[in-house]
């Protein structure tokens, strides 16, 4: 199975070439985006229901795609930025599928290798209502407090850290980097991105505390806010509830502001084709609408808007301006999905629906302030605005 997956993988790489190539066409070289996350195969597997205990089910449609971190880096590189992936990778036939797909996608692996493990693999069985997971942690999850030390970003680059890798050993590598990263953002000279995950209930206060005191940019969806707003006791009230036509977008605004005050970082809170709300430390929280599109995947873009947020960061756009190009992308890659994996397109595709043009001029408005004007604030404002003070 694993020789028939590889060679999918390799159609699919193959065909995807000249696309790629472009991807770069028209994009300047940028500031690197290191991703302190995680990378494996899933094995995408339709079938019509779970199977009881001891039970048989054939699955119809089969589909491998390369999960975890990737998926950040495929999008930050097709954006045109310098991506590169400082986890582990195993040495075995699921790594080999992952180190060819990061060469294909231009995608630097700077971490370590294992020779003695293979990276690891999850079967992703779906129903068309639900997916289950089962998962065979390898090289990538048996890291330590020295996995990250090749990780050395230099002024103006943007690293990116996943929530999957503070949930195991590589816990260790992450808390390590984020003692060197200091808690001064303006000092460090590099832009930090956290994505957490709705796991964050298990992260331990010890790291969870490290994390909140480096004060990164958090990238969250709704369900994550509200899940890392509960873990830092912050009080979220709904009083409109969050449907989508009965105050959902004050909702999504009160709890952008309640969770960036207690953060005091900038905090990007994610709601698919309504778009993210956007609060940077001494500013009002921003809406940046977003760009519907007919829900035709069956995974969520949120990797794609993350590594294209990253990716305009580290070519020095506002928080603001990148996240309506990275909503943009996330859009387009819905439209464009490859097996019910949304395909991140091309930087100036993205740009063409953003309607800007690529020094960032554009043509309408997109973003909403509520507050002062977050929009003229750049990547590196971002992050050294969260020296400010608590704010009331």
């Amino acid at each position: 199975m694993v020789s028939r997956i590889g060679a999918l993988f390799e159609a699919r790489q193959h065909a995807r070439q000249g696309a790629r190539e472009d991807a770069r066409q028209g994009a300047q070289p940028t500031h690197a985006v290191i991703s302190l996350g995680q990378i494996w195969v899933d094995i995408m597997m339709h079938v019509d229901g779970m199977p009881h205990s001891g039970g048989f089910i054939v699955s119809d449609n089969t589909t491998p795609a390369i999960g975890g971190s990737y998926r950040v880096l495929q999008a930050a590189s097709r954006m045109g930025a310098n991506a590169q992936h400082a986890g582990i990778v195993g040495t075995g036939p699921w790594a080999t599928i992952i180190r060819r797909a990061l060469d294909e996608n231009g995608i630097a692996h700077i971490g370590q290798d294992r020779i003695d493990a293979d990276s690891g693999f999850r079967l992703v069985l779906s129903d068309g209502e639900h997916k289950t997971f089962i998962a065979t942690y390898g090289a990538e999850a048996h890291g330590d407090e020295t996995t990250f030390d090749n990780a050395l970003p230099s002024p103006g680059d943007v690293v990116h850290i996943s929530g999957n890798t503070l949930m195991d050993h590589t816990a260790a590598g992450i808390d390590e980097f984020m003692q060197r990263a200091g808690t001064d953002p303006a000092a460090r000279g590099y832009t930090i991105v956290l994505n957490p995950t709705n796991t964050l209930q298990l992260v331990n206060d010890h790291l969870l505390e490290d994390l909140v005191l480096a004060r990164p940019i958090w990238s969250c969806n709704r369900q994550e806010a509200t899940t890392l707003a509960d873990r830092l006791g912050t009080p979220i009230d709904y009083e409109d509830g969050l449907t989508v036509g009965g105050g959902f977008d004050r909702a999504m605004a009160e709890l952008c502001e309640a969770l960036g005050g207690t953060l005091r970082a900038p905090l990007v809170v994610r709601a698919g084709a309504r778009g993210a709300w956007v609060r940077i430390p001494g500013s009002g929280v921003t809406h940046v609408d977003g760009y519907p599109v007919k829900a035709t995947h069956t995974r969520s873009a949120g990797s794609c808007h993350t590594g294209a947020m990253c990716a305009m960061l580290a070519r020095g756009w506002s928080l603001v301006d990148a996240v309506n190009i990275a909503n943009a992308a996330a859009s387009l890659a819905i439209q464009r999905s490859v097996h019910g994996v949304p395909d991140c397109p091309s930087y100036t595709d993205a740009l063409a629906l953003a309607n800007v043009e690529s020094d960032g001029t554009a043509a309408d408005a997109t973003a909403t302030p509520t507050g002062a004007d977050a929009a003229d604030s750049t990547a590196a404002d971002a992050t050294a605005a969260a020296d400010q003070p608590a704010e009331s």
